[in-house]
């Protein structure tokens, strides 16, 4: 799957998530909590919705270690596809 697909995917789940509308544009630099308004339950919750859309487990602590390790308190959109893309990929090689 390649990252412009993942990010359409994630784009047209993020618009209207939990309830939650969002109107303006969703792209690699949309953040989650910033611009999103998401809270830790959301994440938890977007990270279940990806798992069940994929049809496999995806190693969500790697993803959140680097986000501790580099300080960020923020996810961007454009993050979360690179790690999608990566993880999905590897997962076909297998």
């Amino acid at each position: 799957m390649t990252s412009e697909a993942i990010l359409a995917d994630l784009a047209q789940l993020l618009q209207n998530f939990q309830g939650r509308e969002y109107s303006d544009t969703i792209d690699r630099h949309t953040r989650f909590f910033g611009d999103l308004g998401f809270a830790s339950i959301d994440a938890v919750v977007l990270g279940e919705a990806l798992e069940r859309r994929y049809g496999q487990k995806l190693p969500f602590p790697q993803l959140l270690a680097e986000l501790a390790q580099r300080g960020a308190e923020d996810l961007e959109v454009g993050e979360l596809v690179d790690f999608l893309a990566q993880h999905l990929a590897s997962s076909q090689e297998t």
